[in-house]
């Protein structure tokens, strides 16, 4: 089964900016990758996914948020800039396979449950 691992985490000032990173145990060329952000005591949501040339990102992010993939180091990105106090969440990464499908699409809003492999998250708190 496909692993993945996010890192990247850690305590930034608000303004600032991060950058995760999803690590994966084999090459990305037919997931569907997306990050999600879990406030304390909230549900799961999506924030950006990436598949094939496709990308997608919550509207609530859409200015703030860039995601990239790197096929060769089997990695998916997501840089984070101007940061608030409301962006203190767990983020985690997930993949869903795309073998199979016609039509390759991602939407970032879409539901957790569309997705398979999940990293076990990182912490990403946003104070003064």
């Amino acid at each position: 089964q496909l692993q993945l691992h996010e890192s990247g985490g850690g305590l930034v000032q608000p303004g600032g900016s991060l950058r995760l990173s999803c690590q994966a145990s084999e090459r990305l060329d037919y997931y569907a990758v997306a990050w999600f952000r879990q406030p304390p005591g909230e549900e799961r949501e999506g924030v950006a996914c990436i598949v094939g040339t496709r990308d997608d990102y919550a509207n609530s992010a859409r200015v703030r948020l860039n995601v990239s993939r790197d096929y060769g180091k089997k990695t998916v990105d997501q840089q984070m800039n101007k940061l608030s106090p409301e962006n203190t969440d767990q983020y985690y990464c997930a993949a869903a396979t795309v073998i199979g499908q016609a039509v390759h699409l991602c939407v970032a809003e879409a539901a957790a449950t569309g997705y398979s492999s999940w990293g076990r998250g990182v912490q990403a708190t946003v104070t003064s």
